[in-house]
């Protein structure tokens, strides 16, 4: 009887222990892939409109690519801000290592200031769509690309504007 019931015992501790083995195998690869592979971003705010939505677009990002340098002027990417490194922003990248950039004044007062700089190397320029309400490369310089987050290639929502970027 003593040898039936340790059985017993024995089967529940290994079920009670499959569970959470389980659980630690999921949340490794959901930290795997949201690392290395692709993960979600939501992108608030003027800066990136018309191409996103003020309140708020949800993202997927594409983390694969900026290891591989496969990213090019006109991609959609995501940044750590070089002001505040807790932040991601969600900016235009517009220039690479070694392009030369020219920059226009915003202010329609003075429109003939105009100055032109080649973007160091290893280093990014990204510049938001809604150039009156973006903090970018013009207000703080070309990015190192090791702040480089991801390369964002579909908008989950809203649904209505569902598909690639």
């Amino acid at each position: 009887m003593s040898f039936r019931n340790s059985e017993l015992w024995r089967t529940f501790i290994k079920e009670a222990f499959n569970v959470p083995v389980k659980l630690v195998k999921f949340c490794c690869m959901l930290h795997i892939t949201r690392t290395y592979i692709l993960d979600f971003a939501y992108a608030p705010g003027p800066s990136m409109l018309p191409t996103l939505n003020l309140s708020g677009d949800i993202l997927l990002v594409d983390r694969i690519s900026p290891r591989f340098r496969k990213v090019a002027p006109g991609d959609i990417v995501l940044v750590v801000s070089p002001e505040n490194p807790r932040k991601i922003i969600t900016k235009r990248l517009t220039a690479m290592e070694d392009d030369i950039v020219t920059l226009s004044s915003v202010d329609p007062d003075n429109t003939d200031k105009c100055d032109t700089l080649v973007v160091p190397k290893g280093h990014i320029w990204v510049q938001g769509d809604n150039i009156y309400a973006s903090r970018d490369s013009r207000d703080f310089g070309p990015v190192p690309y090791g702040l480089l987050y991801g390369k964002v290639f579909w908008r989950i929502w809203p649904i209505k504007q569902l598909g690639p970027l």
